[in-house]
């Protein structure tokens, strides 16, 4: 079972990282089932992804229970409503499954907004610098 929780981390890895870039492609789904997924499979994997960049850019608070920055949250619905809207006209035929995406679209906006919590600017996790003269200064 640890093998298939590897490939189905590196999947959601490598669609997260394509997330990251492409305006279309959420990546917050597809790097929350990385992270999930390595943590079940391997301790050096999961400690090895939970110190990368891209978990710490877009997961890091949200799965410290701090919340997300508006920025964030905003980001993700704007590329939720863009790909759930392709769907949507594309349904033009299939009037139950456009009152199925409304509802999901309309559940996804409420969870973003009174679910998830909102940190402010000043609230943002700062990354520790990985210069050795600031490490050396902070030593003395």
């Amino acid at each position: 079972m640890k093998i298939v929780y590897i490939i189905l981390g590196c999947i959601g890895l490598g669609l997260g990282a394509l997330g990251a870039v492409l305006p279309l492609l959420p990546a917050f789904p597809f790097l929350m089932l990385a992270a999930f997924c390595f943590a079940k499979s391997s301790k050096r994997l999961h400690n090895w992804f939970i110190g990368t960049k891209l978990y710490k850019n877009n997961l890091e608070s949200f799965v410290r229970g701090r919340g997300m920055t508006i920025k964030t949250k905003l980001r993700i619905i704007l590329i939720v409503t863009l790909t759930m809207s392709i769907g949507f006209f594309m349904m033009g035929k299939v009037p139950i499954g456009r009152i199925i995406l409304v509802a999901v679209w309309v559940m996804h906006l409420f969870i973003f907004a009174f679910a998830i919590k909102t940190l402010h600017p000043e609230q943002e996790p700062v990354l520790p610098s990985s210069s050795t003269e600031e490490t050396e200064r902070d030593a003395a």
